[in-house]
C-alpha cells in the first residue's frame, strides 16, 4: 500500500547531524547547551533568549529543535524561548532504545526540571504533538497550555473519530524534480534549490545539518534516517483525552509543494489535484475531531498550508499563538 501524503511530509524531512563543510557556522543567535534526561544521555537544548512565560517548542520527526530558529526569534519580544532537540535526532545523543511516546516526554519534563521552568506553554510540530500529548495526559499540572502545530492527529490525539493512520494512504504525492548539479554546487545553492521546490526556507542550520558535503563545499546527498526514527514510529500511543487548554492549528487541505504550481506536467497537475481534494477530506475530519472532543482547544484551519506552518504561514502562526498566549496564565 502506497504511503499517505501526510506520512510522507512527516518522514521525508527526517534527517541527523553531519560535519559541517569548513567555511559555515550557524548564523542563530541561539545559545546551545546539554542536559542529561537519563543516564549517560544528553539532549541538545537551544536558548534563544527573551523575557516573560517560556515557551517550549518541540520539533517534529526527523527535524531539530534547529528548524525554529528563524521563528523563534519573532517571539522572544514577549516570552522567554526554548527548543529541545529529542534523542537520536542532531547533536542529541542516541540510546539504541527508549523511543516509546511517554519516554519522550519523560525527556521533555527532565529538561523543564533542568532549566528549572514554572509550567511553561509546549508548543509542538508534527510528531511534537505526541510529546505534548503525553506529558499533558499525565502531567497536567507541568504546562500552562499547548499549541500543536499541525500537530492534533492520530499520534497526539484519538477518541475513536480521529482519522486513523491508515485513513491517510490513498496514494503517493507528486516527487519534485531531484536538484541539478548546479543545485549541490554550494550550501548556499541548494538552499535555493530547496526554498523553490517547497516555497519557504528552512532555517540554514536545520537544512545544513541533513546533508552531507565535498571537502570543497559541494553538497553530495542527504544524511540517511538516524536510528531512532524507527522506534518513534513503533512506540506511538493512544491519547483518548487532553484536558490542558490548547490552541491547535490545521493545515487543510495540506499544500503538497510549489513546485507543482509551476509544473507544467499534465500528469503532475491531475494527481495532485486529486489527492488534494482526499488529503483534504481526511485532514478537515481530524480537525473536526479533534475541535469536538478537546473541549479546552481553539482549531485554526489554516487552508492549503504546508506541513510545516510555522514556516509556510509565519504571521499567521504567530497571530494565532499571540493570541492564545495573552490568555494562558
Amino acid at each position: 500500500m502506497k504511503p499517505t501524503v501526510l506520512l510522507v511530509t512527516l518522514f521525508a524531512a527526517i534527517q541527523a547531524h553531519s560535519q559541517p563543510a569548513p567555511s559555515w557556522t550557524d548564523p542563530s543567535p541561539h545559545q546551545i547547551r546539554f542536559v542529561a534526561v537519563d543516564k549517560d544521555l544528553r539532549l541538545e537544548v537551544l536558548d534563544w533568549g527573551g523575557s516573560g512565560k517560556p515557551i517550549v517548542l518541540l520539533a517534529g520527526l526527523g527535524n531539530t529543535a534547529h528548524v525554529f530558529d528563524d521563528f523563534a526569534l519573532k517571539l522572544t519580544s514577549e516570552h522567554h524561548v526554548y527548543g529541545i532537540t529529542r534523542r537520536g535526532f542532531g547533536a542529541s545523543e542516541y540510546s539504541g532504545s527508549e523511543y516509546g511516546a511517554d519516554r519522550l516526554g519523560d525527556d521533555v519534563l527532565a529538561v523543564l526540571d533542568a532549566l528549572k521552568l514554572d509550567k511553561p506553554v509546549l508548543a509542538g510540530h508534527s510528531l511534537g504533538g505526541e510529546e505534548l500529548s503525553s506529558i499533558a495526559t499525565r502531567h497536567p499540572d507541568r504546562v500552562a497550555g499547548l499549541i500543536y502545530l499541525d500537530a492534533g492527529y492520530w499520534y497526539a490525539f484519538d477518541n475513536g473519530k480521529v482519522p486513523a493512520r491508515a485513513d491517510y494512504q490513498y496514494g503517493r504525492p507528486p516527487q519534485p524534480p531531484a536538484p541539478t548539479d548546479a543545485d549541490h554546487a554550494s550550501f548556499s545553492a541548494y538552499k535555493q534549490w530547496s526554498a523553490r521546490i517547497n516555497g519557504f526556507s528552512y532555517p540554514d542550520a536545520e537544512l545544513h545539518s541533513g546533508l552531507e558535503f565535498s571537502p570543497d563545499g559541494r553538497v553530495l546527498k542527504r544524511r540517511s534516517p538516524p536510528a531512532g526514527a524507527a522506534g518513534i514510529a513503533s512506540g506511538m500511543k493512544k491519547y483518548p483525552s487532553i484536558s490542558v487548554r490548547a490552541l491547535a492549528i490545521f493545515a487543510s487541505p495540506h499544500d503538497l509543494g510549489a513546485w507543482i504550481k509551476t509544473s507544467a506536467d499534465p500528469a503532475v497537475q491531475k494527481t495532485a489535484a486529486e489527492l488534494s481534494v482526499k488529503e483534504g477530506q481526511v485532514s478537515e475530519r481530524a480537525a473536526g475531531a479533534f475541535e469536538e472532543g478537546v473541549p479546552t482547544a481553539h482549531v485554526v484551519r489554516l487552508r492549503g498550508a504546508n506541513h510545516y506552518v510555522f514556516l509556510s504561514n509565519e504571521s499567521d502562526v504567530l497571530r494565532e499563538m499571540r493570541a492564545f498566549l495573552k490568555d494562558v496564565q
